[in-house]
């Protein structure tokens, strides 16, 4: 399966600390190993190794200070999350099929057009306004519908309960 990664751009840390941290989140849950950030936020970085910590898995963030450069230099495919894009399925079985590695690009505000210009891809999940963390939870799941059920060998892990939550703590607290 080729690696999946993510490039969020355009972080405001005052409007989009809880938005970044859940593109972070998601992208994590939906299996990708790495998230790249225009924009560094050590509140963001802070809530997401937490969660790491606990939960499990090797998911990195990394901040990077040229967003424009990374991409140019970005070796597999580039994906653009836009609602002015062209729908996923257009590209779905093209892009499950990709044997390069994948970067998904997520706006925050409006992004620059060298984006549109670099991406091979600008892809829509609907051409309505709504959350940049829906679409990246979409696009993750059509490019693998299995992604979110995977092990992440944590010390706490979430038990599927219909009437109540319940969770497993393996930490020893000798």
């Amino acid at each position: 399966m080729t690696k999946i990664s993510v490039l969020r751009i355009g972080h405001r840390p005052e409007r989009d600390k809880r938005i970044t941290t859940h593109v972070c989140l998601t992208a994590r849950a939906f299996g990708c190993k790495k998230i790249y950030l225009s924009k560094s936020d050590s509140r963001v970085i802070g809530s997401v190794n937490e969660v790491v910590d606990k939960f499990g898995g090797d998911f990195i963030i990394e901040n990077i200070s040229n967003p424009e450069r990374f991409v140019k230099n970005w070796s597999g495919k580039v994906i653009h999350l836009t609602m002015f894009g062209l729908p996923i399925e257009d590209h779905l079985e093209e892009l499950k099929n990709e044997s390069r590695d994948l970067l998904i690009i997520v706006g925050a505000e409006k992004v620059p057009s060298w984006v549109f210009n670099e991406a091979d891809y600008n892809i829509c999940i609907g051409n309505q306004p709504h959350s940049e963390v829906a679409a990246l939870a979409i696009t993750l799941n059509k490019l693998d519908s299995q992604a979110h059920f995977k092990e992440y060998g944590g010390n706490l892990k979430v038990i599927p309960s219909a009437t109540h939550r319940e969770m497993v703590d393996n930490r020893n607290f000798d």
